[in-house]
C-alpha cells in the first residue's frame, strides 16, 4: 500500500509538474503576444508621426512654391517694365520736340527711331509677330474677319489682308491674327 500511495504521489507530481509548465508556456506565449503588440504599436505611432511630419512638410512646400510662382510674375512684370522705360523717355522727349519741330520728316525719323527701339525691346523678350499676309487660313492661327474676291488666282483661299496682327511670346500664341482671307 505505501507502494500504491508513493506512485500515486509520484503522479500527482508529475501532473503538478506538468500542469505548471503548461501555465509557464502560457503566459511566455502570452507575453509574446504582448511583446508583438507592444512593438506593432510602437511602429504604428511611429508611422503617424512621420505622416503627420510629411504633410506638414508638404503643406509648407505648396505654400512656398505658390508664394515663389508669385514673386516670380511680379518679377517678371517688373523686368519688362524697366526694359519698356527707355523707350517711354524717348516718347516723352519726342511729345516735346514735336510741340516746336517744324519739319515733318525729322519728326517721322524720330518716331520710326523710337518705334524700331520699341520692337527690339519686345523681340529681346520673346515678342515675334504671326506671319500672315499670303499665307494659308490656319483657325488656330488666324480670325477670319470677312472674305473678299482675290485679286489673284494665288490668294484663293488665302488671307490677303491683315486687320490686326497676331503675336508669339516665347512660341507660345498669345494672340491670334484678325485677317481677311481672299475667296
Amino acid at each position: 500500500m505505501n507502494q500504491e500511495n508513493n506512485i500515486e504521489n509520484a503522479i500527482q507530481e508529475e501532473i503538478s509538474t506538468e500542469n505548471q509548465s503548461e501555465t509557464v508556456s502560457n503566459e511566455i506565449e502570452i507575453s509574446i503576444e504582448e511583446e508583438k503588440i507592444l512593438k506593432l504599436t510602437a511602429e504604428l505611432a511611429e508611422m503617424k508621426d512621420k505622416f503627420v511630419r510629411l504633410q506638414a512638410e508638404f503643406d509648407n512646400f505648396r505654400r512656398r512654391t505658390s508664394k515663389e510662382k508669385l514673386e516670380l510674375i511680379s518679377t517678371a512684370e517688373e523686368k519688362l517694365i524697366l526694359s519698356l522705360l527707355p523707350v517711354i523717355d524717348d516718347i516723352d522727349r519726342a511729345a516735346v520736340s514735336m510741340e516746336t519741330a517744324t519739319e515733318v520728316a525729322t519728326l517721322k525719323e524720330g518716331v520710326d527711331l523710337i518705334f524700331n527701339k520699341l520692337r527690339k525691346t519686345l523681340d529681346s523678350k520673346g515678342l515675334k509677330p504671326l506671319e500672315t499676309k499670303g499665307t494659308a487660313f490656319n483657325p488656330d492661327l488666324h480670325e477670319a474677319i470677312t472674305q473678299i474676291p482675290a485679286p489673284t488666282p494665288e490668294l484663293k483661299n488665302k488671307i490677303v489682308d491683315e486687320i490686326e496682327k497676331g503675336f508669339y511670346l516665347n512660341e507660345k500664341l498669345i494672340r491670334v491674327a484678325k485677317v481677311i482671307i481672299g475667296n
